[in-house]
């Protein structure tokens, strides 16, 4: 009687071979046929054109993107951009400006107490508006023609026709400035303010101050004052200024600037000084 191990090698094995060996043969065929790669069908032309345009594009976009860019700079050594360098460090002088700005319309909006009747200070608006009428280029302008008409003196009639002249130049300096930069007035600002132009709707530079500032260099200059009257006229100049920041017509760096402005003016004026001789001579030109 045949027994169980003797026939179930025979059924593993084929060929008469040995079942271990068969057995072991199988198994490495299997396990040869799991590892060796799969094959594919070959790619389609329109396929391969496509992937090869994706991937030039990405390089492209790569290339040219902000981050690589800083990368490559900062890695040759030639650190970052012109524009990063600005924008991380801010300027200084647009800090300051910037500060400046800020602390000039605060305290102009706290000295604006006669801005309005209702202001802290509203019962002196009425002489404010007095004192703003002193330093308007109209009156100036009437007072000097008449002064000019009526004088009897060369000397007089050569300092006031200069005086006329650098009321003139005042006037056409202011405007064009104000023309220029164009700041509005203050917003606590009420526009009812003694014969006003198209410019006077801006307020950088205050030509009241400007005016002040080159009247009072003129007077002191060319007038024969006492010293009582010498402190007057600065006191005028002074609150003609400060009249203007009171009533809210202008900042305080518009007034700070016109004073600076008309400093300016009048050594402007005495460059062009106009004397009886150049007076002659500029007719006979003329003529």
């Amino acid at each position: 009687m045949s027994s169980p191990k003797t026939k179930t090698p025979g059924r593993a094995g084929s060929g008469g071979g040995s079942p271990v060996l068969g057995g072991t043969s199988n198994s490495r065929y299997e396990f040869m046929s799991l590892t060796k790669p799969l094959s594919r069908s070959p790619t389609p032309p329109h396929l391969l054109q496509r992937q090869s345009s994706d991937a030039a594009a990405a390089r492209l976009r790569a290339s040219e993107s902000p981050t690589r860019r800083r990368g490559s700079g900062s890695s040759n050594g030639s650190g970052p951009p012109e524009e990063d360098g600005i924008r991380l460090n801010p300027s200084l002088l647009r800090v300051a400006l910037s500060s400046l700005l800020a602390v000039d319309l605060w305290l102009s909006k706290s000295l604006g107490v006669c801005a309005r009747e209702d202001s802290s200070l509203g019962s002196a608006r009425p002489l404010m508006k007095l004192i703003e009428v002193t330093g308007h280029g109209i009156p100036w302008l009437a007072g000097t023609a008449y002064c000019l008409y009526k004088s009897d003196s060369a000397a007089g009639q050569e300092v006031m026709l200069n005086l006329f002249i650098g009321l003139l130049l005042d006037l056409v300096l202011v405007a064009v400035v104000k023309a220029t930069v164009r700041r509005r007035r203050p917003a606590h600002n009420r526009m009812d303010m003694f014969a006003t132009f198209s410019v006077d709707r801006y307020s950088f530079p205050s030509g009241h101050a400007t005016r002040a500032a080159m009247c009072a260099r003129f007077l002191l200059a060319h007038l024969v004052l006492a010293t009582p009257l010498r402190v007057l006229v600065l006191l005028w100049a002074a609150t003609v200024g400060l009249s203007r920041v009171m009533l809210g017509r202008h900042n305080v760096t518009d007034v700070a600037f016109g004073f600076w402005m008309g400093y300016c003016q009048y050594n402007l004026l005495e460059a062009l000084w106009l004397s009886p001789q150049n007076l002659q001579a500029l007719l006979g030109h003329v003529v």
